[in-house]
């Protein structure tokens, strides 16, 4: 503590305000204070952590083909539909349904993206212009935003789970499939329409194409729709609620970054479960419904 520091944790010297600073290794000084940007050919994993798409060839499809986002979303959404129908259907509780469904998807996609909501919530905290949250979003070290902005995220994942044994087996599967095409969709709403705030990853996936390239993405998310109670429908308009909204607030970045793009599939993961579950929650308290259900009690009554 020869310095002012506590060992071992986060610490500010005296005097000082703003981001807790916490010991990290440093690299290399031509390395220090900055990310290491991932080869080309590494960038395709972005999406999850399965090993496929880790050749150049799949890195360029991946830039320039938003349609193969939802149709990722296919696949993960089925992958993580698997897991929750298995926790559904057994003789577990709620909170272990939810577990299990969050493990799932950390287990999939990685913290890629997660770091990007982190980086977003920190840039969001701060007072000043483009190039500072761009600068402050390049930190390696989290600040209160991004710990507050993750947080948030997790316990929405969470809190959607706990709803996933009252939906029933193929519901639930069918809502968690729902929300990962929805955040496909999200994510290619940022590619088309946005405009990249500086050389890189954002650089990389958006500016090149235009809202027209939007379609086909958007049609291949449609067969979501036919999901019943309209959850389909919730989950997809929240998704590109979430793109829009991103796509307006990156303006205070100078543009879509990587982070943004990565905090899009994340964001839009959760708006797209608790959107579709205010639907389903909804059509379950029709007038209809709630007839069906005091029908059922009034004979179950007089028997």
């Amino acid at each position: 503590m020869a310095d002012g520091r506590p060992r071992g944790g986060a610490g500010r010297l005296p005097g000082q305000t703003g981001r807790l600073q916490t010991p990290r290794r440093l690299g290399p000084p031509e390395r220090r204070g900055r990310r290491q940007r991932a080869p080309a050919g590494r960038r395709g994993r972005r999406l999850s952590r399965l090993p496929v798409g880790r050749d150049e060839r799949a890195w360029e499809a991946f830039r320039t083909a938003p349609w193969t986002l939802p149709v990722a979303g296919y696949g993960l959404g089925a992958l993580l539909g698997g897991v929750v129908a298995v926790a559904v259907s057994l003789p577990v509780p709620a909170p272990t349904v939810a577990l299990a469904y969050l493990l799932a998807v950390l287990a999939l996609t990685g913290i890629n993206h997660a770091d990007g909501v982190a980086d977003l919530g920190d840039a969001a905290v701060v007072h000043g212009d483009p190039e500072r949250r761009r600068e402050v979003m390049g930190d390696t070290t989290t600040g209160v935003g991004g710990t507050l902005a993750l947080g948030v995220v997790l316990a929405g994942l969470a809190l959607a789970g706990l709803a996933f044994p009252a939906l029933g087996v193929v519901r639930a599967a069918g809502l968690v499939v729902a929300s990962e095409v929805a955040a496909k969709l999200a994510m290619a709403t940022l590619v088309t329409l946005g405009r990249p705030a500086h050389e890189g990853f954002g650089a990389a996936v958006a500016g090149e194409l235009g809202r027209a390239d939007l379609a086909v993405p958007a049609l291949l998310a449609l067969p979501v729709v036919v999901l019943p109670g309209g959850v389909g429908a919730a989950a997809l308009l929240a998704a590109l609620a979430t793109g829009a909204g991103l796509l307006w607030w990156s303006r205070r970045l100078g543009g879509v970054t990587g982070d943004v793009f990565g905090a899009a599939n994340e964001l839009a993961r959760v708006l797209a479960l608790h959107a579709a579950l205010v639907a389903w929650h909804a059509g379950a308290a029709s007038p209809l419904a709630v007839l069906d259900s005091v029908r059922e009690v009034l004979a179950w009554t007089l028997w």
